[in-house]
């Protein structure tokens, strides 16, 4: 026990020293919602507080194409957040690396060259707002969502500047026997978005419960924090997909030592923990069972081709471009 205690203590006194030491900067570009964003930040910042944090919240979509403006000289240091598919897309914006938490991620949550680390995964979700829908005509499918009765009455983002959004899209294709088959439900699903596009995904559920719009296509760890809002409810549409956000270490970045010690911590126990209790994001770590969530195996979670999404992510968003100009 006394051995044990000394272990303990000692392993203390070197996390205290190296909070100590570490110092300069770091910049963050996060597509997360400001609230779980602003608590993971503040967490980090107690921990070392000689590290002057820079934030700069936008789109998935348009931080990566910050990024890639920015490759000659890099401003970034790590992108906390996006779907993984959205960064698999950018395999030349970010360097490899492989967090102290390696043991405790399985493969699925990792890129094969350790180019993104999941954070949490994301099952998508219908909210609605139930002062304006009869519950009983919710959609449940993404073929519901092309009801005339919806017609530009539905939050989306535009999945040219939004990762999550991107996500959906491609779930939407993928929820069909083939991609011709998807994309004549995107042509329609467009026509009923009936030229309302969001600029983010954080605006969509945001929408939905000030009474703007009747239903959004969301994530669900923005649909659940609304659980206890009797005017707000939300469902977990068949085919589903479950991509994760990931956090990734910008390429030639100018302070790598602190990015590094950003995602390790991001990553660690603690903060992982307050997220899913605190935000009810889902942990990525294998020694961590979500509190306030649904079991992702009880999900109709469809067969989301992640290469195909990732790999054809700009002649995925051109034809949505042609699409919604046409």
């Amino acid at each position: 026990m006394k051995k044990l205690f000394a272990f303990v203590l000692a392993m203390m006194l070197l996390m205290s020293a190296t909070a100590a030491l570490a110092d300069g900067s770091l910049v963050v570009y996060s597509p997360h919602d400001a609230d779980p964003l602003n608590a993971g930040i503040a967490m980090f910042q107690a921990a070392y507080p000689d590290i002057d944090v820079q934030v700069i919240a936008a789109g998935t979509g348009e931080l990566c194409q910050r990024i890639v403006a920015e490759s000659a000289n890099p401003q970034g240091d790590v992108l906390w957040g996006g779907g993984a598919d959205t960064l698999a897309g950018f395999p030349d914006l970010f360097q490899p690396y492989v967090s102290a938490h390696d043991d405790v991620i399985g493969d699925a949550y990792k890129d094969a060259n350790d180019m993104w680390i999941g954070e949490s995964p994301l099952p998508m979700c219908f909210i609605y707002n139930k002062t304006l829908i009869d519950e009983a005509d919710v959609p449940t499918t993404w073929e519901g969502l092309l009801d005339e009765s919806l017609k530009g009455k539905i939050a989306y983002a535009n999945p040219a500047k939004s990762g999550s959004a991107y996500t959906q899209l491609c779930t939407m294709l993928f929820s069909q026997p083939t991609l011709d088959e998807g994309w004549a439900l995107v042509d329609k699903f467009i026509d009923n978005l009936d030229g309302k596009l969001q600029d983010g995904s954080s605006a969509c559920h945001k929408l939905v419960a000030t009474g703007e719009y009747v239903l959004g296509v969301t994530l669900e760890k923005s649909a659940v924090l609304y659980a206890d809002n009797p005017d707000i409810g939300f469902v977990y549409p068949e085919k589903n997909s479950a991509v994760p956000d990931g956090i990734s270490l910008v390429k030639n970045c100018p302070n790598q030592e602190n990015a590094e010690l950003f995602i390790n911590f991001m990553l660690s126990l603690e903060v992982q923990k307050d997220q899913n209790v605190t935000w009810k994001r889902r942990p990525v770590r294998s020694d961590l069972t979500p509190e306030g969530l649904c079991e992702l195996s009880t999900l109709d979670l469809g067969d989301y081709d992640f290469a195909y999404a990732a790999t054809e992510k700009a002649n995925i968003v051109e034809k949505w471009n042609d699409l919604t100009v046409g």
